[in-house]
């Protein structure tokens, strides 16, 4: 089953790492046990500087020179902006052998901070939730938690550790554009992280416009289980993968804009029995197998989807590739684009 929230191509991702203000290979914040000194050259903002989150403000008095992050993205984005974590979590979903992704291997390994190396980032596992002990060992003098879905009580514990920097509203609801703007004003380098934003929604629109069947076309981004009654689950406005797809020109089926209005939850269940009544032009799903699409496209109440039913349906398969889009960052969404996008148009074509 896919994960909600806690469970080799690189076209895009030069170009965004081509556009950092400072180039990453100097700007590392060093390894467990490093110097951990940072190229105070590319930390250009002036400090102390405050950050905003939805348990409070954060008073950063000086560049960071030891960064630790918990949960997905803040990793990526840290590394994006030229900066080395010396703590992060193991992708341990949708990761490779190394506990990492190849859009986070191909930026560190730019960096000369590759995992397995001298100079990478100590790892801690995240399968039972956030690991304290280990974020400690790594002597944090920050923590970013811009995208997460830290409570009071996970807040209030890393706090004792070293300032944190909490999402701003919604649990696992930060863009990866608030990200970027919040982690780079913790770090002092809110300019790179404008520039960063720019050159990534640049990479995007380009390649999404040399797919023209996918514009203007409704859509609902869901879970599918055939053979359960409480087999499906459907991403809200608020959740990134909607969001991904509303940036490239497609629109959120009405049905699920009216399904929304009375949850602030990133996802809602619908009942299988109803699952008729999701009408959009695309239907896209994380599946574990082919054989599970194929279930889907047979299952009597889930093959009565709309676009299931005519074949415009994403089935994606590759858990790689669905967490570059579920928790999506600077670095892992032009990674993903030239095996996403022409899935996508594909199915947009038969709409």
């Amino acid at each position: 089953m896919e994960f909600t929230r806690r469970q080799g191509l690189q076209l895009g991702l030069a170009a965004s790492l081509a556009a950092l203000g400072a180039g990453l290979a100097g700007c590392s914040t060093g390894a467990v046990g490093g110097s951990g000194a940072q190229d105070t050259k590319a930390a250009a903002d002036t400090f102390p500087v405050t950050v905003k989150h939805i348990y409070g403000e954060t008073v950063i008095k000086a560049a960071p020179q030891r960064v630790a992050t918990v949960s997905w993205v803040n990793d990526d984005v840290a590394i994006a902006l030229g900066v080395i974590p010396v703590g992060m979590p193991k992708n341990d979903w949708g990761g490779n052998d190394k506990g990492s992704t190849p859009w986070k291997d191909a930026a560190l390994e730019k960096a000369g901070a590759g995992i397995g190396t001298d100079k990478a980032p100590a790892q801690y596992s995240e399968d039972d939730g956030i690991n304290f002990t280990e974020v400690a060992k790594a002597s944090p003098d920050i923590i970013l938690a811009a995208y997460s879905g830290l409570s009071q009580e996970d807040y209030d514990k890393l706090s004792k550790i070293a300032p944190v920097i909490a999402f701003p509203e919604a649990a696992y609801g930060t863009s990866w554009q608030d990200s970027t703007t919040m982690i780079g004003a913790a770090l002092g380098r809110s300019q790179a992280a404008k520039d960063l934003i720019s050159a990534t929604e640049k990479t995007i629109a380009e390649q999404a416009a040399k797919h023209p069947s996918i514009k203007g076309k409704t859509f609902i981004y869901g879970n599918l289980e055939p053979a359960k009654s409480d087999g499906v689950n459907v991403y809200l406005s608020g959740d990134n993968r909607p969001k991904f797809l509303s940036s490239i020109g497609m629109e959120l089926a009405p049905v699920v804009v009216e399904a929304e209005k009375n949850t602030k939850e990133f996802y809602m269940p619908w009942s299988a029995e109803k699952a008729n009544e999701l009408d959009s032009q695309v239907f896209i799903s994380w599946v574990p197998d082919n054989k599970t699409k194929e279930a889907i496209v047979a299952d009597p109440l889930l093959g009565q989807i709309p676009a299931v039913k005519s074949g415009a349906f994403v089935a994606d398969s590759d858990n790689t590739l669905t967490l570059a889009i579920s928790a999506s960052s600077p670095l892992s969404l032009p990674w993903a684009l030239d095996a996403f996008l022409p899935q996508l148009a594909a199915a947009a074509s038969k709409a």
